[in-house]
């Protein structure tokens, strides 16, 4: 098993940077990981023009070599790239399958239902959209490959879930959102937007505890700091 980062992600507003509005245009971290016969990309949350090239300079890969495609969370900013990949099998987690698709098939069935005025056309498209992605992401497996786990850590989605990877010598946490950048892991903070901020605290406290590495969901990796030096 081995994982590297393709690209680095970045909150749209930082809130322990004192920012409240966009500054910068927001992704998700994204990770390559392999094992066995497995090319995982997790999280490609640039876009299709910029994602290929960082493939290559990054991996000497191209988007046909990749297998699988796992979604920690389904947000625009996580899944921005994820039409790279289409020879890929696409994955995510049960939960967050079930708790994304009920409100968008709700909403869609409120908007044909709808006969007083005119449809939104882009809301209606932007849904249509959702729902194609969504319904070809599988639920993912327990196991992704050898040494690939799920990690379920709830909180800032219903379903968030990261992937616990079993180093020779250590053991490698990728976090998502649930934490997304070295401040919020230092100061112990997580997104305040949380759908359930009791649950992500528990979450960043399990996953703290657990991992010795950690790849943040808007950060690069970083060593554990609660952790003894290695």
């Amino acid at each position: 098993m081995d994982f590297r980062i393709i690209s680095i992600g970045c909150l749209s507003a930082h809130p322990l940077w004192g920012e409240k509005s966009a500054q910068r245009a927001g992704h998700s971290t994204t990770t390559l990981i392999t094992s066995g016969d497995a090319t995982i990309i997790v999280d490609p949350g640039s876009s299709p023009q910029a994602l290929a090239p960082r493939l290559l300079e990054r991996a000497n890969l191209r988007p046909r070599d990749i297998t699988h495609v796992f979604l920690t969370r389904f947000a625009p900013e996580v899944r921005r790239g994820i039409t790279l990949f289409e020879d890929a099998e696409w994955l995510i987690h049960e939960v967050e399958r079930e708790s994304v698709g009920v409100p968008i098939a709700a909403a869609l069935r409120e908007m044909a239902a709808r006969d007083d005025g005119p449809v939104d056309g882009s809301l209606k498209e932007t849904l249509e959209d959702e729902v194609a992605v969504l319904s070809r992401c599988k639920a993912a497996p327990d196991s992704l490959a050898k040494h690939v786990d799920l990690f379920p850590m709830p909180g800032v989605t219903p379903g968030l879930c990261g992937l616990l990877l079993e180093g020779t010598r250590h053991t490698i946490l990728l976090c998502g959102d649930a934490i997304p950048t070295w401040e919020h892991l230092s100061e112990g903070k997580v997104l305040q937007t949380a759908a359930d901020v009791d649950a992500a605290r528990s979450s960043f406290a399990e996953a703290v505890e657990i991992a010795d590495v950690l790849i943040l969901g808007r950060d690069n990796v970083v060593v554990n700091p609660t952790k003894r030096p290695f």
